[in-house]
């Protein structure tokens, strides 16, 4: 176990490095002089010398990017353009709500996802079967924003029970934390409780038609202990799977969602980065998104060891 555990750590360092390269490159893969377009049109050819100098852009590719990586490995995520604090002070400042939307999202999703999924495989064909996917397949098939703008109208404009945009920090009270967060955790989880769900039902499915199940409803075991500690346990390495894989459309359903509710999270800070052409900022939220997507990833493969102890690569 501890040497699987240790190769599947050692095989992710070339993974983020590859990661910290395309996002590296995202300042050279922009159309146009990125020196320029932060300048702007009124700028001098001399203000436009200086910015590249400050940006390091005089220098060759690969010099820039194993300087930018050491200083990385350092804490140092760079200097904001337009703020001119430190990348890593203006992320420290945004992660306490982007983390809490996605913390609650998580919950509310894997807590109505999973059970929706065992009801409709238990109750296959039936009504409650067919409202479980109609409600799985509108909610993947909207968009986020969609989402977002009908419950603020609802729930905030015409009912005025929720508040439409902002965020109160969880030090402030559970109650004024979760009213400021439920819609937008509703309205980004919808979709990922979507996902989860109809995998959920398609691999329940497919193991409560397997022989040991009907063994175990032979010898009197009740329908609760077939479902829930027999099938659900043996249908857990797809719905783990699935968990990670819509980890992606969560991080990019956070900054939607954010963008919407006016979340002063770090999904509002990517938006205004990139319509800033603030390029460090951009690189360091980047960077922090896609690592921890690699280390979900990671958490998956480790977790399938202990669904399924076959598994050992």
């Amino acid at each position: 176990m501890l040497s699987y555990v240790t190769r599947r750590i050692i095989a992710t360092i070339p993974v983020v490095l590859i990661v910290a390269f395309f996002v590296f490159s995202l300042l050279y893969l922009a159309p146009g002089d990125p020196a320029a377009i932060i300048a702007g049109d009124q700028a001098t050819p001399a203000d436009v010398d200086r910015i590249r100098e400050s940006l390091g852009l005089d220098r060759p590719f690969l010099v820039r990017f194993f300087d930018w990586l050491w200083r990385i490995l350092q804490g140092d995520l760079g200097t904001s353009i337009f703020t001119n604090l430190p990348v890593s002070h203006m992320i420290q400042q945004r992660i306490e709500p982007t983390l809490s939307l996605m913390v609650l999202t998580l919950f509310l999703s894997l807590s109505c996802a999973i059970p929706m999924g065992v009801i409709a495989a238990w109750k296959h064909g039936t009504w409650v079967d067919r409202a479980v996917m109609m409600t799985a397949v509108f909610g993947f098939s909207t968009p986020v924003f969609v989402i977002g703008y009908l419950l603020a109208y609802f729930f905030a404009l015409k009912l005025d029970w929720l508040p439409v945009q902002g965020f109160t920090s969880i030090s402030h009270g559970l109650f004024p934390f979760l009213r400021n967060l439920i819609l937008p955790a509703v309205a980004l989880g919808l979709v990922y409780m979507a996902l989860i769900a109809r995998i959920t039902r398609a691999t329940m499915l497919d193991v409560l038609s397997q022989d040991y199940v009907r063994t175990a409803k032979a010898k009197g075991v009740g329908q609760r202990g077939i479902l829930f500690l027999h099938a659900l346990k043996n249908a857990a390495v797809p719905i783990v799977t699935i968990v990670g894989i819509g980890f992606a459309a969560l991080i990019g359903g956070a900054v939607v969602t954010e963008s919407v509710f006016a979340i002063p999270g770090l999904g509002r800070l990517t938006v205004d980065a990139i319509l800033r052409r603030d390029y460090p900022v951009i690189q360091g939220v980047v960077l922090l998104f896609s690592c921890v997507y690699v280390l979900v990833n990671l958490g998956v493969d480790l977790l399938y060891t202990l669904f399924d102890p076959r598994i050992r690569y």
